[in-house]
């Protein structure tokens, strides 16, 4: 007999869990199904609750829920046993216990999840918080989203009288505040993963027009290097708009930039191989297609791209920051001709940006599901994020250290660093491979999740039709290839949609659920009310200030 975390009790009875009903007995023909040697009897407890179930399994049909045995009256999963007729007993094992992963692989799943699209935009955020500022912003910020991602992990823990094993953060929403809880929750964390899908398609146009500009430049023998605005060596790195200073104080481009006049490139290449007018839809048959699959299986078995491309970016990094050394000057608050202020009043886009490089809130309660010691899931929780924010800053403060200064000014540093390095660098065109082969993989996984989010909540079905699923995937691809050719900036896109979810899903969500709990059990203090209702107020002017930045 296969058994899987169901108790068998008496003649023999199994509580039949499901994620929507209760839980309820139903009878099974004795029959021998010990082979091994009995392991202990059968105590009086054992025999009392034996006798319960009977009782509750005699009085109804196994179709009637209104006289199923309630969720005290069967055992907990740590209290299985099979009671076999001849008076011995069982310890059960769930047949998943050997799926549950160890810390260190709980704590690399989180990081590796949370490590996206958002770190290439880090150093960018430096730069447009100032470099201190920046560091204490990063640091805060994630205090703040691991406290929150906290709330929501013990959250349904702190459910009474009710079963809350299987559920999500939205369900949580849904029993404190209603219909509005579960829809909002649900809203929000669309706005999230739609949010990565156009970041993903304007990212894999960039990257797809480098790598095919490295491979025509070196096919031709084409040299791009008099048209490139930026410094002179072997480890050239560019600016490739040069008037960025937001106070207009100076213009590099008349001292710096030498442009010889002559186009080494072919024109007609040029035109069909366009960053923002032809890229973005040669990526439409490709990929719209994929979006269409029943099942996202196939590609999940690429995710490990995702670490390999993180390493090699933070290889890459160092390797930068060997071969450029550090240029860093300390000026305050004034602005300088190649320096930017260490505080600056734009620092709300890096806050923007943050909320969604350390967003994990709305999937971290299945994540430690697999967890192996669950009393541990705090410290892991905890510890993933210290790599996380550590991943971050190791990238970010080196890019920026690192950046030459002068001759090109710390506000050329692009919202994809990447960009500040030139097409014909092979480093650079490795990694921005690894990147648009990893994005290709990944892009369908995240329309997966959107279809069966969306077609789930309105016609309770993952694949209605096809023409149902070609209907919202075109609205995705479109809403993609919209941004990738009027409006490719990838940190407005991350900082916007950072802001958007992280609003309810980071803050006001977690926050008012910590203050419900709290004051249901008696113990909420002013202290504490005070500070969740500041989460709640920050999360607000979190996504106010993204619109006057």
């Amino acid at each position: 007999v296969k058994v899987s975390k169901q108790p068998f009790l008496g003649e023999i009875h199994t509580a039949h869990i499901q994620k929507t009903l209760p839980k309820k007995p139903f009878h099974v023909e004795p029959r021998n199904i010990v082979e091994d040697d009995p392991q202990e009897r059968v105590s009086a407890e054992a025999a009392i609750l034996n006798s319960r179930v009977n009782y509750y399994s005699r009085l109804t049909a196994s179709s009637d829920r209104l006289l199923s045995p309630p969720n005290h009256v069967i055992p907990g999963p740590e209290e299985l046993y099979i009671y076999s007729p001849l008076g011995t007993a069982f310890k059960v094992t769930g047949s998943d216990h050997s799926s549950k992963n160890p810390s260190i692989i709980t704590i690399f799943a989180i990081w590796n999840t949370m490590m996206g699209t958002s770190i290439l935009s880090i150093p960018w955020g430096i730069k447009q918080a100032g470099f201190t500022l920046g560091i204490i912003i990063l640091i805060f910020t994630g205090l703040l989203m691991l406290y929150c991602c906290y709330i929501v992990l013990k959250s349904p823990k702190a459910i009474p009288y009710v079963d809350a094993s299987d559920w999500e953060f939205p369900d949580v929403c849904r029993y404190y505040f209603g219909k509005f809880g579960q829809w909002s929750s649900w809203f929000f964390s669309m706005v999230s993963l739609i949010g990565a899908m156009v970041v993903y398609w304007v990212l894999m146009s960039n990257f797809l027009y480098n790598s095919g500009q490295f491979i025509y430049n070196y096919a031709h023998n084409v040299n791009m290097s008099d048209s490139e605005f930026g410094t002179n060596g072997s480890d050239k790195v560019i600016c490739p708009f040069p008037n960025t200073d937001p106070g207009g104080n100076y213009t590099t481009s008349t001292v710096y930039f030498a442009n010889s006049g002559n186009e080494t490139s072919d024109v007609s290449f040029e035109n069909w191989w366009s960053k923002t007018n032809t890229i973005p839809l040669y990526l439409i048959p490709l990929l719209l297609p994929l979006l269409c699959f029943r099942s996202a299986s196939f590609f999940a078995r690429f995710t490990f791209l995702g670490t390999i491309s993180v390493v090699y970016l933070i290889v890459l990094v160092t390797i930068k920051t060997v071969h450029l050394g550090f240029h860093l000057e300390f000026h305050w608050f004034d602005t300088s001709q190649f320096y930017v202020p260490e505080f600056r009043l734009l620092f709300p886009q890096f806050t923007g940006v943050l909320t969604l490089a350390f967003f994990i809130h709305n999937c971290i309660i299945t994540l430690m599901k697999s967890n192996k010691h669950q009393e541990n899931n705090v410290r892991d929780l905890s510890v993933a994020y210290l790599l996380v924010g550590l991943t971050y800053l190791y990238v970010g403060v080196l890019i920026f250290a690192a950046f030459p200064s002068p001759p090109l000014s710390k506000d050329c540093i692009e919202p994809n660093f990447l960009d500040n390095f030139p097409t014909s660098d092979v480093m650079v065109f490795v990694a921005r491979t690894f990147l648009l082969f990893q994005m290709i993989t990944v892009y369908p996984l995240l329309g997966y999740l959107v279809r069966v989010q969306v077609m789930g909540q309105i016609f309770g079905n993952h694949y209605p039709s096809f023409f149902h699923v070609l209907a919202l995937n075109i609205l995705i691809v479109g809403s993609g290839v919209l941004m990738a050719k009027f409006y490719p900036n990838i940190g407005s896109i991350i900082r916007f949609s950072g802001a958007t979810c992280g609003l309810a899903l980071v803050f006001v969500f977690p926050a008012l659920v910590q203050m419900i709990s709290l004051r249901r059990q008696g113990v909420l203090r002013w202290p504490s009310a005070l500070f969740h209702t500041f989460l709640i107020l920050l999360g607000v002017a979190n996504l106010l200030a993204q619109f006057f930045m």
